[in-house]
């Protein structure tokens, strides 16, 4: 019994994270939540980039 409810909140854990990076790449949002300025492959994921 125990390894179950181990086994539902560990994913439960993994469908919220996934569920969260899914809405963040709708909205245009960084995956990685650094700054892109400062990034060297910033133009790869984003196009020009803008300096802050």
């Amino acid at each position: 019994m125990a390894t179950l409810v181990t086994g539902v909140i560990v994913a439960v854990i993994i469908f919220t994270a996934a569920r969260q990076l899914y809405r963040d790449k709708k909205n245009g949002k960084s995956l990685c939540g650094g700054k892109c300025s400062c990034c060297p492959n910033g133009c790869a994921c984003h196009g020009e980039i803008k300096s802050e």
